[in-house]
């Protein structure tokens, strides 16, 4: 069974920075492209950013780039986000997914995500 694991949340104030990890137990992680998203207090879940399985090719949100990085080591099963000059309104709980094996799509629809963490919740204080 798919499991992903998130890491690293945590309270920092606005203009910090946080690493989120993302570890699988996932056979083959690297064929498999990944993603973020988060989720603010009654908001929909938002993309934030996608790799693909070789981890050449990134996708972000026009508004996380440039503060976001999404990376991941495929010999340690792990995707991760790093999130600099956070801002209060980053807020939210932060999660990791994987896409079915296939090409890398540079979209951010959820419905392309079939397997999904549990969140790790960021909180930034202005």
């Amino acid at each position: 069974q798919v499991q992903l694991v998130e890491s690293g949340g945590g309270l920092v104030q606005a203009g910090g920075s946080l690493r989120l990890s993302c570890a699988a137990s996932i056979p083959f992680f690297s064929i498999y492209n990944m993603g973020w998203f988060r989720q603010a207090p009654g908001k929909e879940r938002e993309f934030v950013a996608s790799i693909s399985s070789s981890g050449k090719s990134t996708f972000y949100t026009d508004s996380m780039k440039g503060r976001f990085t999404i990376s991941r080591d495929n010999a340690k099963n792990t995707t991760y986000l790093q999130m600099d000059s956070l801002k209060p309104e980053d807020t939210g709980v932060y999660y990791c997914a994987r896409t079915p094996s296939g090409p890398f799509l540079r979209t951010g629809s959820p419905s392309l995500f079939t397997s999904w963490g549990q969140g790790t919740q960021v909180t930034v204080s202005s």
